[in-house]
């Protein structure tokens, strides 16, 4: 790949293009002090895509991701009171599943990370995340039960988990990779005292795991894991797990450190890689500047990452995050002290500033 990166920007709606401009920013500003091309291309998606397009997904949205390196994605979706009209119908499924299919993003990834400065807002008594929560889900994203024949006949429901060992290798792989640079520690979450499908992916570990002789890892059934994650959740490091379990447990990470706005993922494909925070479109309060632009930041920080394998860049936006949040400046979801509050563009403001900072010291 040259120093010439193209940028798939997909704001979508909501509070979407108001958190992307800040991700956006921040990206500028790295191009800038490491000496990137960066070109940024934009393009719509969900209700705004319906309204020009009358389609959640146009082929002219697809046609441009395909030209492009890496995928910036900010949220979709409408009111809840608004859902059965057809500019919000079916929006996030028909953008997100659309996306998935057509770029194979086979692997989820989601941290889970308590930020020290930011104890009380976690659900979690201060006993339990005193040892520090900073976690990696793995996710499979395009098979199992989601993807299976689903029918109901004659009262009878019907719903089909399939997995081959090549859809179960391509995420155990990278979890292995993930836990090599981490901790070298891989926890495997499945239910392999029920399901065949469970015992394939036990098998397909033991397989990959021979490559990785320095990871130790172990395997955990979903509802201990589910119990394990809140009364005890600094064991993990990286855990790897079928597309329906890892729908449940990162689900139930994100609660962790107490705030959507702090969570970015990433969704992996074979040439093109998709990374968006995980919290919805918040028609509630878009338009209004207050959203936290943090998770798409973040976002951001994964994109450079996976996609570009710009690791001193993407840490250097985390470390500035980090530094942010401990000179106490925070968005209204952060605090219920409502004297340091600021809004988007501040939050990103600061941001960048802090990331010139650290660069320049």
């Amino acid at each position: 790949m040259s120093n010439s990166y193209k940028i798939a920007v997909l704001p979508g709606d909501g509070i979407g293009p108001e958190v992307c401009a800040e991700a956006v920013r921040v990206l500028q500003t790295i191009s800038e002090l490491f000496k990137h091309d960066f070109q940024f291309h934009h393009a719509l998606c969900g209700g705004a895509a319906y309204t020009e397009h009358k389609n959640h997904l146009p082929q002219s949205t697809i046609d441009l991701v395909k030209q492009c390196d890496a995928v910036l994605f900010g949220s979709v979706g409408g009111p809840t009171d608004a859902q059965e009209d057809p500019k919000w119908k079916d929006a996030e499924k028909n953008c997100i599943l659309g996306l998935r299919k057509n770029f194979n993003l086979a692997v989820n990834i989601r941290p889970a990370k308590i930020y020290s400065m930011l104890p009380d807002l976690s659900p979690l008594k201060p006993t339990i995340v005193q040892a520090g929560v900073d976690m990696v889900i793995v996710r499979e994203l395009i098979s199992g039960i989601y993807f299976g024949e689903h029918s109901t006949k004659d009262g009878v429901a019907r719903d089909v988990m399939i997995y081959s060992e090549e859809e179960i290798r391509v995420p155990v792989k990278f979890a292995f990779e993930t836990a090599r640079n981490r901790s070298k520690r891989l926890t495997v979450v499945d239910k392999a005292n029920v399901l065949d499908c469970s015992r394939l992916w036990r098998k397909v570990t033991k397989e990959v795991a021979a490559s990785y002789p320095d990871v130790a890892f172990d395997f955990m059934y979903i509802d201990n894991a589910v119990m394990q994650l809140i009364k005890n959740p600094s064991q993990f490091d990286v855990i790897v797990t079928g597309n329906m379990f890892g729908d449940i447990l990162s689900d139930a990470a994100s609660v962790l450190p107490g705030s959507l706005g702090l969570m970015p993922s990433a969704s992996l494909g074979e040439k093109i890689h998709l990374f968006e925070p995980i919290g919805g479109s918040a028609p509630d309060i878009a338009g209004k500047g207050i959203a936290n632009p943090i998770a798409q930041i973040l976002s951001g920080a994964l994109l450079l990452r996976y996609s570009f394998k710009m690791e001193k860049e993407a840490a250097l936006i985390e470390k500035a995050v980090n530094a942010v949040l401990e000179s106490g400046l925070r968005t209204g979801d952060l605090t219920r002290d409502r004297s340091n509050v600021v809004g988007s563009k501040a939050m990103g403001d600061a941001i960048v500033h802090q990331i010139q900072t650290l660069y320049r010291a």
